[in-house]
C-alpha cells in the first residue's frame, strides 16, 4: 500500500501530532507498505540531513513561525502537496490533525479521487476559548467541513469521538495511540537521578509537556507548595517565562526526548497533567508505562486512560485545589502510589504502536474497500 501522510508537524518537533505521525510512518515501513511524508519546513530549513533519521522519504513545504508561538509552523501554500501524491502514486491519503498542509491534501486527494482518511488529534475549540477568548463555534465549523470532506475520520478517545459526532462529522472511528512500551518502563528508575532533582528526599512530582497556555501548568502552584514535594517540569513553549514566577521552587529540565525522557518519567513518584483539552495525551500513557500513578483532569483522553482509583486520580478540570489534594493523599500513601503504579503498567503493555498501528492499516483497507465497491456499482 502506498500512502501518503500529510502532518501539520513532524520531528524535529516534539508534540502528539509529529510523534504520532512518525510512528505511523515507521510502522508502515515496518508492514511491508510505502509511506511517504509532507510537512512544514522546520525553523532550521531542510538541508542535508535534515531527515536522516526519519523511516520514509520527507517531502518539506515552506513554512512561517505562528504568531506567538514560533516553536510551532505554519505551512505556506504550496502545488507540492498534489505533486508528492500523484509522484507517490498514493492508495491513500492520511491526513494528520488536518489544518492548513492537511486541507490542501483533502482537497489534492479529492481532486484526484484518492481516498482520504483524516486523523482528529487537535481540540481546535479548545484552543479558541483558550486563546481568543471565543471563536469556538468558528472553530467546530472549520473542523466539521474539513472532516466532512473525507472518507473516514479517526477519533484518539471516546470523548474525543462523542464530541465530533454531536458537532454533526459523519463516519467517525475510534483509533488511540499506541505507547512505547520497551522504553518507558518502571525498571530505568534512577536513584541518582532522583537525588539531583530532590536532594533532600522530596516526593517527585512531574509534568511532561508544552508549557502553553492551554496546558494550564500554572495549576501546580499549589503542589510547589505542599511540605516534601518537588514538582519538576520537562517540556518548552511560550509559558516558559511566567511559569518561573507561578510555580515557586520548580525545577525546570527544559525539553527531553527518547531514553532520558523515558529515564525521568520512571524517576517521578507521581506524574501530573493539567491542561483539560486533550483528545488523547499521550504523556499519561508514558507514565503508565513508567509504572507511575496519573493525577488528570476528567477531561478528554485520559477519561478513557486513567482508571480512577486503581491507576491514578481523576479531578474536576481546572480545579488547581483538587490536583493539590490528589497529589497530597498519593504522597501519604507509598502503598498506593505502588499499587497504582503497577496496575498502570499492566493496563497499557497490550498498548504497543505495532498494535495500533495494525488497526490503522485495517482502517485504511475498509476505506479502499469501501471505494472500490462504490465504483463497481
Amino acid at each position: 500500500m502506498r500512502v501518503v501522510i500529510v502532518t501539520e508537524s513532524f520531528p524535529p518537533d516534539v508534540n502528539g501530532v509529529a510523534h504520532c505521525a512518525l510512528q505511523t510512518a515507521r510502522h508502515l515501513v515496518d508492514r511491508g507498505h510505502s509511506p511517504l511524508v509532507v510537512a512544514p519546513a522546520t525553523a532550521a530549513g531542510t538541508g542535508p540531513g535534515a531527515d536522516a533519521l526519519a523511516p520514509c522519504p520527507v517531502i518539506r513545504v515552506p513554512s512561517l513561525p505562528l504568531p506567538g508561538y514560533p516553536q510551532v509552523r505554519v505551512a505556506l501554500p504550496s502545488r507540492r502537496v498534489a505533486a508528492a501524491i500523484v509522484e507517490h502514486r498514493a492508495d491513500v491519503v492520511h491526513l494528520a490533525s488536518p489544518f492548513v498542509l492537511g486541507v490542501r491534501g483533502m482537497a489534492a486527494a479529492a481532486r484526484l479521487g484518492i481516498p482520504a482518511v483524516a486523523v482528529y488529534q487537535t481540540d481546535l475549540a479548545g484552543y479558541a476559548r483558550t486563546y481568543m477568548g471565543a471563536g469556538e463555534a468558528a472553530a467546530w465549523r472549520r473542523i466539521r467541513s474539513v472532516h466532512s470532506a473525507v472518507d473516514l475520520t479517526l477519533a484518539p478517545s471516546s470523548p474525543a469521538l462523542h464530541d465530533l459526532e454531536a458537532h454533526g462529522v459523519p463516519r467517525v472511528r475510534l483509533w488511540p495511540r499506541g505507547v512505547d512500551t520497551a522504553r518507558f518502563r518502571p525498571e530505568l528508575r534512577d536513584e541518582a537521578l532522583r537525588r539531583e532533582l530532590a536532594p533532600n528526599g522530596e516526593l517527585i512530582v512531574g509534568y511532561v509537556g508544552r508549557l502553553a497556555p492551554e496546558k494550564q501548568v500554572e495549576m501546580l502552584a499549589g503542589v510547589c507548595g505542599l511540605d516534601g514535594v518537588r514538582v519538576v517540569v520537562v517540556g518548552d513553549g511560550p509559558s516558559r517565562p511566567s511559569l518561573d514566577q507561578a510555580l515557586p521552587g520548580a525545577v525546570f529540565l527544559g525539553r527531553r526526548t527518547g531514553d532520558e525522557l523515558a529515564r525521568i518519567f520512571a524517576s517521578l513518584d507521581v506524574f501530573a497533567h493539567t491542561g483539560p483539552f486533550e483528545t488523547f495525551c499521550q504523556t499519561v500513557q508514558e507514565a503508565m508505562a513508567s509504572g507511575v500513578p496519573v493525577v488528570a483532569p476528567a477531561a478528554g483522553g485520559p477519561l478513557d486512560l486513567v482508571a480512577h482509583g486503581r491507576t491514578g486520580l481523576l479531578v474536576p478540570p481546572r480545579d488547581p485545589d483538587a490536583v493539590r489534594d490528589a497529589v497530597w493523599s498519593l504522597a501519604a500513601d507509598p502503598g498506593l502510589r505502588t499499587a497504582f503504579g503497577a496496575a498502570a503498567r499492566a493496563m497499557v503493555e497490550g498498548r504497543t504502536w505495532a498494535a495500533v498501528g495494525d488497526q490503522l492499516i485495517g482502517h485504511y483497507t475498509n476505506v479502499l474497500t469501501a471505494r472500490r465497491t462504490v465504483v463497481a456499482a
